[in-house]
């Protein structure tokens, strides 16, 4: 179905809705009049993070606390150096799949909760750096492929935060792509490609957001390393308007004098380069001035200011956490994240009953996985459920029996298997890339299954695409089960038995093979030719990580590159199925809406995601022949229907305009597509938009 809309002589205005930080002239004027009752040594001491690494410099003379920061996007990691227990959310890249803003904004305002019942201000979360590869071994952190999806759901994961009070970091600023020599290889990647697909998630932190913190990477980019760029910080965190606080990643400093001129404020998690011998020389030869470190203390004294920790006690209150809303936000959120990619003949959900016996086996079948590094929660004790746990708490009507290892008679007479494999802590972590494939002994283990009988389930933890091109037909199914948190294993019981429909979808393309990937080709470093000469200083890179694919990142290249992927961004089977008519496309405020009607043609209640793309017919610059301006997920009930209204605004319709360095509307005709991934449209539209 067809619908024409013309649009005209509508202005451009700003690609994002500009609302700034929440520091203000007040906020400012007391920084400034703090900062001037400082002596030098405590300026020195105050721009470097203190006890335990995770903590700021407190001047207890002028009111001004030592504040806890702590590790990670899923949950409160650590004390200092000191590990805690504390609720164990879903991964980032699990969340992103729920394609659930609000899921998002509970995960971020229960973090919040634990971490003022710890005593902590500040969270270093949300990860927001962009899918490239299936390699990167903290994709599990991160939020997906596209830009728009990672921005909204960036957004709400800081909304969620803040309005408790506690002080969100968005990181890695910018372009940490991968774990792989993350302190020297440099990111190329040209002004477009950055501002296009790279920066709006900061940007949307920044400018709606009124995110409190910024956290540079350890990666250089185009031959600067991120912490000590003027480029970057200045040119464009700085120039976006924000007036925050500007942390170091941890050890991601080189040079005292370019950090002092970077525009990063604070050094974490200690002074390395922050040393006051080193400032004081400089500060004697005249290479700097102090104003150098007053405006870096005013930044980190206004951020504090305006979210209050210079007015209220910041000692943990255990009270600011309700231990059974964290559990079942945690259940709640870890419901919504897998993502079913097959299931032949229906063999889910499974059928319950003495008489079915379900099978399960595997690596992760009884272990709480997840990844390694600072996305790492330790649960609380006895909170943790495992997949197999969650199964048997189905009741006695479930037949469920765990295996150490197959057993032919055992899988001969089951009703299904169901197979856990994955990675864990140790194969997907922080500071490393990992492997495509499984490990040999999982592969061993699906042979070994399959060979017996075909009524195979396999649920796979991972952050990211994987190989599963030895036994994917082999099985009947297939769950991406991601790393769902302390409440997974209940949450994926309820999806496998029926009691809830699955409504995943992915956020970043399957390509099916790693080489599928048209990324891959540019994915691995390429040597400095400096390296090991007088012309290259230790630290400097030693590897390029050229983005030669540009804006085509993902599901943008699939056209472009001609490539078909395995399961496209957005894809994930529900128990339901979905009809979509009445696609409408109407003038609104600044931009238009976008209306359809979706009708559950199922036989039970579940969420579909709706998703708009964008595509230019004629553009006037190359362009990806579609990017997602816009998506929504409602539960619809057999039989009945839920109408979509999505508002696309002049970001929906622009692109990055390299001459003049900013946002540009780009007039012309436009297709709206509408369906359920990037490459399933089911209606479509037209507007000429921008005349």
């Amino acid at each position: 179905m067809k619908k024409t809309l013309l649009i005209v002589s509508l202005a451009f205005v700003s690609c994002l809705a500009f609302a700034g930080s929440r520091i203000t002239g007040a906020d400012k004027e007391r920084a400034a009049a703090l900062v001037g009752q400082m002596t030098l040594d405590e300026k020195i001491e105050f721009i470097a993070g203190k006890t335990g690494g995770f903590s700021t410099y407190g001047i207890p003379r002028l009111g001004i606390p030592a504040l806890w920061m702590a590790d990670g996007p899923q949950g409160v990691r650590n004390i200092g150096r000191t590990f805690i227990q504390s609720t164990f959310y879903p991964c980032g890249m699990s969340v992103a799949a729920s394609w659930n803003r609000e899921a998002m904004r509970q995960m971020g305002a229960g973090i919040g909760c634990a971490a003022k019942a710890h005593g902590v201000s500040i969270m270093l979360g949300p990860g927001v750096n962009i899918y490239r590869s299936a390699l990167c071994g903290r994709n599990f952190e991160y939020f997906g492929e596209d830009p728009y999806l990672t921005g909204e759901l960036a957004l709400s994961y800081i909304e969620g935060m803040q309005d408790e009070g506690v002080m969100a970091t968005i990181k890695h600023f910018a372009l940490n792509n991968q774990e792989y020599a993350r302190h020297k290889v440099s990111s190329q990647a040209d002004e477009r490609t950055m501002n296009e697909i790279y920066f709006p998630a900061f940007r949307k932190a920044v400018e709606v957001g009124g995110v409190g913190a910024v956290m540079a990477s350890y990666n250089p980019v185009n031959g600067q390393h991120a912490s000590q760029s003027p480029t970057l910080i200045r040119g464009n965190l700085r120039a976006w308007g924000y007036e925050g606080l500007v942390m170091s990643d941890w050890h991601s400093t080189y040079s005292t004098l370019d950090f002092l001129i970077s525009g990063v404020d604070l050094e974490m998690p200690e002074g390395t380069v922050a040393k006051a011998d080193f400032i004081k020389q400089l500060l004697e030869n005249g290479v700097v001035t102090e104003a150098v470190l007053d405006e870096k203390c005013i930044n980190i004294l206004s951020t504090f200011s305006a979210f209050g920790f210079l007015d209220r006690p910041v000692e943990a209150d255990a009270s600011a956490e309700d231990p059974a809303l964290s559990q079942r936000r945690a259940y709640e959120i870890a419901l919504e994240g897998p993502v079913l990619l097959k299931n032949e003949d229906n063999i889910l959900p499974l059928k319950g009953g003495k008489k079915n016996l379900i099978a399960v086996v595997g690596p992760n079948a009884n272990e709480m996985v997840c990844g390694g590094g600072s996305g790492w929660v330790n649960p609380e004790d006895g909170k943790a459920v495992t997949l197999y746990d969650g199964l048997r708490k189905l009741g006695k009507n479930w037949n469920v029996e765990l295996l150490g290892a197959p057993q032919p008679e055992v899988l001969k007479k089951a009703a299904a298997v169901i197979v856990s494999v994955g990675f864990n802590s140790q194969t997907e972590k922080e500071g490393h890339d990992r492997s495509y494939k499984l490990e040999r002994s999982q592969l061993t283990l699906l042979e070994r299954v399959t060979a017996y009988t075909d009524k195979v389930v396999v649920v796979v933890n991972s952050g990211g695409e994987f190989d599963l091109e030895p036994w994917k037909d082999k099985v009947k199914a297939i769950i991406l089960d991601w790393y769902p948190g302390q409440e997974g294993g209940n949450a994926l019981a309820a999806i496998l038995s029926g009691k809830s429909s699955p409504s995943g979808r992915l956020p970043f393309t399957f390509w099916g093979s790693l080489d599928a990937n048209p990324v891959q080709k540019w994915y691995d470093p390429t040597p400095n030719p400096y390296a090991g000469t007088r012309r290259a200083a230790s630290w400097d890179m030693s590897q390029f990580a050229t983005y030669g694919e540009g804006v085509f990142v993902g599901y943008r290249g699939v056209e472009h590159f001609g490539v078909k992927p395995l399961y496209p961004f957005g894809y994930g089977l529900t128990y339901s199925s979905f009809d979509y008519s009445d696609a409408s496309v109407t003038p609104s405020g600044d931009g238009i809406d976008v209306s359809f009607t979706v009708r559950n043609t199922g036989k039970v209640a579940a969420k579909e995601v709706a998703q708009v793309y964008v595509s230019p017919v004629k553009p006037s610059v190359l362009r990806p022949d579609r990017e997602l301006k816009g998506f929504d997920k409602k539960q619809i009930a057999p039989g009945a229907s839920e109408r979509f209204t999505i508002h696309l605004g002049p970001d929906a319709f622009s692109y990055y305009d390299v001459q003049s360095h900013g946002w540009k509307v780009d007039a012309g005709d436009y297709k709206i597509l509408i369906g359920t991934s990037s490459q399933d449209i089911r209606l479509d539209a037209s507007v000429s938009y921008g005349r």
